[in-house]
């Protein structure tokens, strides 16, 4: 057997391995005496045809099944010895396959295309500068909350007479009979100017309106059509109204608090504000945090200055993923690919030059929390706890076991990124919700 390696470039490659019959005729004869030993041929005594006549039958399908067996044997094995990274798995080149005669060649020749990358560069030191945010809530953004929980868990009437922020259930039809649409239209969305139409009225009134100009924000879901229809919702209209909704803000009571965080946990108004200021400040770090360590990530990937074979991966990724994607999903989709790959090859590099490994313990760990931020949302936090070990081992047996992997490669990457902070010069900055928002628009 020969095997060489041709490099295209510093991140393609295409090895050409050629078998000669001493290679594969002793495992093909072996495995055609194993079926001459099985076989249950009409005229022969089970186990009694001659070899001849099993190799005419099943010779070229033993054949193809062993040099198949031999050749990703082979290239695996000396793929492991290379020193650089094989990005993907190797690419078959079809191009001769319809020339091999199975029946009477010895000699085969096969070629596979590889990408790959070599030296991973990168330092891990001051150099790499960093910002965690810490969001500051105020309290007008604490009340605006507060407001839409006591709307959430509010009462629902029917007043005769509208108001601000009421909800008028009516008719909307166009002056020319084209177009009608039953719907509830909240005030909140309409334009200030034009609010004064719509207050003050009460069941049976007719409001005349330019819905394009009167609803000023979402016009297609506010009334409820396509957005290749709002064309339609320009010039003359009228509105008439059926019914007036309007939701009473809950009252600051035990039983409103008992629903916004469970029985007995908060007693007064006072222990109420500031506990949804502690949740909403705490969902909002969470995702400083995830934005925080997202801009180290990206810093490190471009100081890594990975260079990989995009030619080759989106090819691989297209055969890999055949019938599923298109070539257009593919180009669509690579530089997040790209990125995800880039992190995870520096992620190994950093593991494995530090020694840094996830254990089980850490995986049960960041499980059970999981577990806990799914069940907090629901109410069902403290209930579940007892438990928790049977929701645990069925979410890592899950999914023939790729919950765990999967779990098990968050754990190292956040002790990765970790490792990383700790080395890097980073900096924490006080900022506003309101400037993290733009943080993270831009």
């Amino acid at each position: 057997m020969e095997i060489s390696l041709d490099k295209h470039s510093a991140n393609q490659a295409s090895v050409k391995i050629i078998l000669n019959e001493a290679d594969y005729q002793p495992k093909v004869e072996a495995k055609l005496k194993d079926y001459a030993k099985k076989a249950n041929i009409k005229g022969f005594r089970p186990g009694k045809a001659p070899v001849s006549m099993i190799k005419k039958m099943y010779g070229t399908s033993v054949l193809v099944d062993e040099i198949n067996d031999l050749l990703s044997s082979s290239l695996n094995t000396y793929l492991k010895e290379q020193t650089f990274r094989i990005l993907g798995d190797p690419l078959p080149v079809f191009e001769d396959a319809d020339k091999i005669d199975w029946k009477s060649q010895k000699e085969f020749e096969f070629q596979y295309k590889i990408g790959f990358v070599e030296n991973i560069d990168f330092k891990l030191d001051d150099s790499l500068k960093a910002t965690t945010y810490k969001v500051d809530m105020s309290d007008d953004e604490v009340e605006e909350a507060i407001t839409n929980l006591r709307s959430q868990y509010g009462k629902m009437t029917n007043p005769e007479v509208s108001e601000e922020n009421d909800f008028i259930y009516g008719d909307l039809k166009s002056e020319d009979g084209e177009f009608e649409k039953t719907f509830s239209l909240p005030l909140s969305k309409v334009e200030k100017k034009s609010l004064k139409k719509f207050v003050g009225v009460k069941k049976g009134d007719v409001i005349e309106l330019n819905p394009s100009k009167v609803i000023k924000e979402d016009l297609a879901q506010t009334v409820g059509v396509e957005e290749s229809e709002v064309e339609k919702l320009a010039g003359k209209f009228t509105f008439t109204v059926q019914n007036i909704n309007r939701t009473e803000l809950a009252e600051f009571n035990q039983e409103f608090f008992d629903k916004l965080f469970g029985p007995n946990q908060v007693e007064t108004e006072e222990d109420m504000r500031a506990k949804v200021k502690e949740i909403i400040s705490d969902n909002y770090n969470k995702e400083a945090q995830v934005y925080s360590d997202e801009q180290l990530k990206d810093k490190l990937i471009d100081s890594a200055n990975i260079d990989l074979p995009e030619e080759f991966l989106k090819e691989w990724l297209f055969k890999a993923n055949e019938g599923k994607v298109t070539t257009e999903q593919v180009e669509e989709e690579y530089p997040i690919y790209a990125k995800q790959l880039k992190w995870t090859l520096i992620t190994n590099q950093v593991a494995k030059d530090n020694e840094i490994k996830a254990e089980h313990e850490d995986v049960i760990e960041k499980t059970k929390e999981m577990i806990r931020e799914q069940f907090a949302s629901s109410g069902m936090g403290a209930q579940m706890e007892d438990s928790m070990d049977m929701f645990v081992d069925n979410y890592l047996k899950g999914n023939e076991g790729q919950n765990y992997m999967q779990m098990l490669t968050s754990v190292q990457n956040e002790k990765v990124l970790a490792f990383a902070k700790d080395k890097a010069d980073v900096k924490e900055e006080n900022i506003s919700a309101d400037k993290f928002k733009e943080m993270l628009e831009n």
